[in-house]
């Protein structure tokens, strides 16, 4: 049964994964919400936990280590933020046979298990929402009314986690704690006649800065599932590209941009000077303008419209994280999100980067989720055979048997593959 909110009353809110960093912004936001409040917040370190709610002044909070603890009675919403599939499916599942909503923030979990747990959600009577302040929900947001508009869409997608910021002065190029020497950059700040020429010597400069996260391919992966858009090309684009050329970079190939299926998802790594803002990890929608005059007028005003005037870029260059993700708590409460149901028209699986052996462990490590001599790649469904394993299903699996690089794992690969999520991933792609 969904528990009901008294009249009046605060939205209770329980969250896991509470330690990270998501966890902080949206514990700290909160405060200033006078209608929701932390009730439960788990996590394995439970010290680290409390020293934290001491740091923020909040007091008078549940502080569990792991399901078994939880106290549903207190909990309206279930903001999962683990960002680990077997543990996040577990508090999921728990949340919805106790009545109460999800928000889920851990993407990992969205990719492998989403779709049965928004089915699930349904089925009792409950919210099953992406959250606000990630880009996945931030970029269904902004294309839903894009969408309702009536506008055509060419590309969708969002920056990478970090920039790469030209110092004209140094003549170098850095990505948070890498640099690299790049004075021929200088010459490349504008796209020029030719912008997949432009484009690729840029990308020439970089090529020893890691700019591809697994944790982007999850991303897109996720707004696929909700949106069904798809990639262009399975390991992404990914330009090096300014925000005034996002319409040029992000036209059709005829009409020399790298589009060359309409619809699709992408990421790109953002260029700027040291004075410039950043993108913010943002997300952005790239349409057909229609109308030549309406598109001089926007221009006009500062607004990213292409050289040639067929393509504008609508972008919101930002993502708070917890601060934002107050609107999907009360979405989930008053049922005002937008009806979106995810579909497996999509799969987020791994290639591998070189020939593995037999016995070969994989594990999900680092801050964006990497697998290691693992390459992300977003596959149609279409494309991807049915015993195509997801990425995230890898993590605590070993290889049965040799396999060439640029392999496409399967489960017939594998052992030691999560039944939980191994279930839910094959009832979703049955359904689709």
């Amino acid at each position: 049964m969904t528990i009901q909110r008294q009249p009046g009353g605060q939205i209770r809110v329980a969250l896991t994964g509470a330690r990270g960093g998501y966890g902080r912004t949206l514990l700290a936001q909160l405060r200033s919400v006078p209608d929701m409040t932390p009730t439960v917040l788990v996590d394995p370190d439970v010290a680290g936990v409390r020293a934290m709610l001491a740091d923020l002044g909040v007091a008078d909070v549940a502080v569990v280590p792991d399901l078994g603890d939880i106290d549903w009675d207190v909990v309206d919403v279930l903001v999962e933020a683990t960002g680990r599939v077997a543990a996040g499916v577990a508090y999921a599942e728990a949340a919805i046979a106790h009545g109460a909503h999800v928000v889920m923030v851990s993407k990992e979990v969205e990719t492998v298990a989403g779709v049965a747990l928004a089915a699930a959600a349904a089925s009792a009577g409950v919210r099953y929402l992406p959250g606000d302040g990630d880009q996945p929900a931030n970029l269904i947001r902004l294309v839903t009314w894009i969408e309702r508009v009536g506008l055509e869409v060419v590309a969708l997608g969002k920056s990478g986690e970090y920039d790469l910021v030209f110092d004209p002065a140094t003549g170098t190029v850095t990505q948070v704690d890498e640099v690299v020497d790049a004075p021929g950059m200088a010459d490349l700040l504008t796209l020029g006649d030719d912008v997949l020429a432009t484009l690729d010597a840029r990308a020439a400069l970089v090529a020893h800065v890691k700019r591809r996260a697994a944790a982007d391919h999850c991303e897109l992966a996720v707004i696929a599932q909700y949106t069904g858009y798809t990639a262009d090309r399975e390991t992404l684009h990914y330009p090096v590209a300014r925000t005034t050329e996002l319409a040029d970079v992000y036209a059709t190939r005829e009409d020399g941009g790298v589009i060359t299926r309409p619809g699709s998802l992408d990421v790109f790594s953002m260029l700027r000077l040291p004075d410039e803002a950043s993108f913010g990890g943002g997300v952005f929608v790239v349409v057909r303008t229609g109308d030549d005059e309406t598109w001089r007028l926007l221009a006009g005003k500062g607004h990213v419209v292409s050289r040639d005037g067929r393509y504008a870029c609508v972008f919101w260059p930002y993502h708070l994280m917890g601060v934002e993700t107050p609107l999907t708590i009360a979405a989930a409460v008053e049922d005002t999100a937008p009806r979106r149901v995810p579909r497996q028209g999509s799969v987020l699986a791994g290639r591998t980067a070189r020939a593995l052996s037999a016995g070969t462990a994989f594990e999900v490590a680092g801050h964006h989720h990497e697998v290691e001599d693992v390459d992300p790649v977003l596959l149609s469904a279409d494309d991807a055979p049915a015993g195509t394993a997801p990425f995230y299903l890898l993590g605590g699996t070993r290889l049965l048997r040799d396999v060439p690089a640029g392999h496409l794992i399967t489960f017939d690969d594998l052992t030691g593959v999560d039944e939980t999520g191994l279930r839910l991933f094959r009832a979703a792609r049955a359904g689709r």
